[in-house]
């Protein structure tokens, strides 16, 4: 199936000027300023998209795929999101785990769920393990996990400063780490801890002691909801000057001074000249997102949405910034955190995951590995159980 693209503005997320694109096998087989000639009754779509802006899919690296939740009862329990929820929202790549949840569900059934997205369209890889110490594997040992099961890219999410949490230890921490990262050296894979952040006033000491006290890389150390609350996200800044790569989450608005969006983290951060490859936002989607009062009681629940990802990146956009200084958080970035080599840009032999932006910054058209799931604001490619 071959699809051109004529006359859009590139934003492979650099600028990259007015050009056409052809796409062969789910992959970009020729970016050019010239017109591609090429036999149209090849073409399974071709159009002129007169300037509009192309950039990459976005990567979502933390997304309930299963469903997350239960905090309250079973009744409380997120359905899995269907493939139309990821990819209006822009998303192409998601990355799935377990939560509070490592109970009902496990890796076994993350996993399915990863060639379930595949096999509807999607690029989706997963972690192993979840909130809590003895992590649900589906070998009984991390390293097994990664390197024999293809789809497994690390851990997460393990919580730490959190009353949800199994209370690890320090010795229970750097095992795990240190596993992870001999099993991504020897996979060629992310190999990465990817840490839930509760509201604990511990924040993220046992992150900062694992740099102080173990070889362990900072690469390896990933914490997530860094923008739950403004001491910790502060302190979250801070550990970027180490090497660690930090995650915000798109979080519904709340009335809460508390913490920060997922915009004020950006604006905040940028500001602030730390490293800016060491920053990615996410979605949690599919995930319940309960809020406790101090003696661990549910005061209310929501629950985390894509869509929360593209509302983000419009919200910026509108504000003035340009794509290639918000685009990398969303795509750059998270690929070359979790080294996934042929997503993340737009360049010849890479994946053929787009978006399509409208004068407004909404997302107009999606399309991933090579097939269009959203056209012209309709979505034309659903998942098997959609209505």
């Amino acid at each position: 199936m071959l699809h051109r693209l004529n006359n859009v503005t590139l934003y492979s997320p650099s600028s990259q000027g007015v050009c056409n694109i052809l796409v062969a096998a789910g992959k970009i087989v020729k970016i050019s300023t010239k017109a591609i000639v090429i036999d149209s009754s090849l073409l399974a779509s071709d159009h002129d998209f007169a300037g509009k802006r192309v950039v990459p899919g976005i990567i979502d690296a933390h997304a309930h795929i299963t469903g997350g939740g239960g905090e309250a009862g079973f009744k409380t329990k997120v359905p899995a999101l269907h493939l139309s929820q990821y990819t209006k929202a822009g998303v192409t790549t998601v990355i799935g785990l377990l939560g509070t949840d490592d109970t009902t569900r496990n890796t076994s059934s993350v996993i399915a769920q990863v060639y379930a997205l595949r096999e509807e369209g999607l690029s989706a890889w997963c972690y192993t393990g979840g909130y809590h110490i003895p992590l649900s594997t589906l070998t009984g040992s991390v390293r097994k996990d990664m390197v024999h099961i293809e789809p497994i890219i690390g851990v997460g999410e393990l919580a730490i400063s959190d009353h949800r949490s199994s209370q690890p230890t320090f010795d229970e921490i750097a095992r795990i780490a240190g596993d992870v990262h001999v099993a991504g050296l020897m996979t060629g894979k992310a190999g990465i801890v990817h840490f839930h952040l509760g509201d604990g006033s511990r924040k993220l000491d046992l992150i900062e002691k694992l740099l102080e006290e173990t070889e362990i890389p900072a690469r390896v150390l990933n914490p997530t909801h860094c923008n739950r609350n403004i001491p910790l996200f502060e302190q979250a800044c801070e550990l970027t000057k180490r090497g660690i790569n930090i995650d915000v989450t798109a979080f519904p608005a709340t009335d809460s001074d508390d913490e920060y969006s997922a915009a004020e983290s950006f604006r905040i951060y940028m500001k602030g000249g730390f490293n800016k490859e060491k920053f990615t936002i996410s979605s949690d989607g599919g995930g319940c997102l309960p809020h406790f009062d101090a003696q661990g009681e549910l005061l209310h629940l929501d629950y985390g949405r894509c869509t929360l990802l593209s509302d983000t990146l419009k919200e910026l956009l509108d504000e003035g910034y340009k794509l290639d200084e918000v685009m990398p958080v969303f795509t750059s970035n998270v690929a070359k955190l979790l080294r996934l080599n042929n997503k993340g840009t737009l360049e010849v032999g890479k994946d053929a995951d787009l978006i399509i932006l409208d004068n407004e910054n909404k997302i107009e058209s999606v399309m991933a590995l090579g097939k269009w799931h959203q056209k012209n604001y309709k979505t034309i490619k659903k998942g098997g159980f959609e209505q």
